[in-house]
């Protein structure tokens, strides 16, 4: 019989069995806040606490005052679309590693390519909660909750 998987530390175990996401969503539509939000929820992911920001700038003032361990941005925004948002993260040490998942309608290859050259991931509006749910483990390596 095979023996259970272990983490590789216990930072890992510690991750994966204790911790939960907290996240960021930007997008300047309340009503697609909401339904990533209701998504999230829904998923099954450890969600700790979860912010809201109408715009980049938003988002990056509470990427300021709070721990965030993931960003879910769209790029299409009024103030500071999601993309100036994108940059000025990876240019700032303390945040230069964050997971960052575009949610948009965006449909220029060009554009989505120098997204992912970011470092981010992207979902396409409409987006299913699957889609969701399995960017999140995908890029934060978190598990889902049995519960």
């Amino acid at each position: 019989m095979a023996q259970p998987s272990l983490p590789k530390s216990l930072s890992d175990f510690i991750w994966e069995k204790d911790m939960s996401l907290n996240i960021l969503i930007v997008d300047d539509s309340v009503v697609m806040r909401s339904m990533i939000l209701k998504t999230l929820r829904m998923s099954g992911l450890p969600l700790g606490e979860t912010y809201q920001a109408a715009n980049g700038l938003d988002g990056l003032d509470s990427l300021k005052q709070n721990w965030i361990d993931l960003a879910i941005v769209d790029i299409n925004m009024p103030v500071m679309n999601g993309e100036e948002m994108i940059d000025r993260i990876r240019d700032d040490p303390e945040t230069k590693d964050l997971p960052v998942i575009v949610v948009s309608t965006e449909g220029s290859k060009t554009r989505i390519e120098e997204l992912l050259n970011k470092g981010t991931r992207f979902i396409k509006k409409p987006f299913s909660p699957e889609d969701i749910r399995d960017t999140v483990k995908d890029i934060t390596g978190i598990g889902v909750n049995d519960g």
